[in-house]
């Protein structure tokens, strides 16, 4: 059974760094490709950044490009997302995904991460 657990979310200022990370479970970790999106109340879920499996591919949606950064470590079956300069506008709840084809498309129950302005 696949689980993914989310962590290090909190409230921050405008300006602070957070650091999130996801624990992966019941896949292999190693050969699978893994995001995060987040959702904020009212508005639908978004696609926030996206790396391949050796790590050596990444994608961020256009706001967050040079402020957040996501990372990979295989050995501990962890994804993180290095989030700096954070703004109000990034206060949403944050999910890990993973999705492994056939309708095989898996959330973690999330992070809430709150920016103070």
């Amino acid at each position: 059974q696949v689980q993914l657990v989310e962590s290090g979310g909190g409230l921050v200022q405008a300006g602070g760094s957070l650091r999130l990370s996801c624990a992966g479970s019941g896949l292999t970790f190693s050969s699978s490709a893994m995001s995060w999106y987040r959702q904020s109340p009212g508005k639908e879920r978004e696609l926030v950044a996206t790396i391949t499996t050796t790590g050596d591919g990444l994608n961020y949606v256009d706001s967050v490009k040079g402020r957040f950064t996501i990372s990979r470590r295989n050995a501990a079956n962890t994804v993180y997302l290095k989030m700096n300069s954070l703004k109000p506008e990034d206060t949403a709840h944050y999910y890990c995904n993973v999705n492994l084809g056939r309708s095989r498309d898996y959330w973690g129950r999330g992070t809430q991460v709150t920016v103070s302005s």
